[in-house]
């Protein structure tokens, strides 16, 4: 599943092409992915101006003004969506569930799954991100307001494994598996050891190590496992960079020592017993 690198750099990716366009049309093929695409917005969006792109953790909000019109596009990957911008005449594949026409080119959505999300929220904004589906979200782990003193305060309520606890999306969003698993690594903790039991001074190295981690990850594209790819056709290349993720047996990088596998949350994490404490 997409997490936020992949989405952060589909974002990056799709809004220079997309901010100040208007929007000519809307396709709407498959009604149904997670939820029902709402189809009022076939008649909504024609006539717009694409004023912003912005992501909330995993989620993607095209943000559009016209004649009485102020609201979002809220998308989300699901396991395997991506966006990609085709030309005009290009017919649509099998999986290609929706359009938004702009001038010169097609922001098309394809997910095979249909597990992505495709809805509208009405208002500036600050009102789209009290979204019931935005609501709930935690933190964003690259804004100034997650530091060790926060971290250290929340961790404090929670006695589980660090590792599921990081990938909690109600406190902290956006730190998918095989980034936390990373971000563990580079701060050297083991992902047993219960959150509560983490001292803020390890915590004052987990933090920069799971911005440093996400950082990586962008620069890198992110991390194509599976169907994730740019909205360019590109591939994500950080897991080559990883230091324990999906080395299992192999020998760790920092100390020697074999990285080891495990399951927790019904999620594969690697680590290195030798370093990771």
């Amino acid at each position: 599943m997409p997490e936020l690198p992949e989405v952060e750099v589909c974002r990056r990716g799709i809004a220079p092409e997309l901010e100040g366009e208007p929007i000519l049309g809307v396709v709407i093929r498959a009604p149904r992915l997670r939820h029902d695409i709402p189809p009022e917005l076939s008649r909504l969006l024609p006539g717009c101006r694409i004023v912003g792109v912005r992501r909330r953790g995993k989620y993607l909000l095209i943000d559009c003004v016209g004649k009485g019109i102020q609201g979002s596009v809220l998308l989300h990957l699901g396991m395997s969506g991506n966006l990609r911008f085709v030309p005009p005449d290009m017919p649509p594949g099998k999986h290609d569930h929706f359009d938004i026409v702009l001038a010169k080119q097609i922001l098309r959505f394809a997910d095979p799954r249909r597990f992505g999300l495709v809805l509208w929220q009405d208002g500036p904004p600050e009102q789209v991100e009290a979204h019931p589906l935005l609501a709930v979200l935690g933190v964003e782990p690259l804004n100034d307001v997650f530091t060790a003193d926060w971290l250290h305060r929340n961790l404090a309520k929670r006695s589980g494994p660090i590792k599921p606890v990081l990938m909690d999306g109600h406190m902290v969003v956006g730190i998918g598996n095989i980034y936390a698993s990373e971000s563990l690594f580079r701060a050297a903790i083991s992902p047993l050891r219960a959150a509560n039991r983490i001292s803020e001074k390890r915590i004052e190295l987990l933090v920069p190590a799971i911005r440093q981690t996400l950082s990586d990850a962008i620069a890198a594209g992110g991390s194509s496992i599976r169907d994730y790819v740019h909205s360019d056709g590109g591939a994500g290349c950080f897991q080559i960079q990883a230091g324990v993720y999906d080395r299992a047996g192999k020998a760790c990088l920092r100390c020697g020592g074999v990285v080891r596998q495990i399951r927790q949350a019904g999620r594969s994490t690697y680590y290195c017993p030798g370093c990771q404490h």
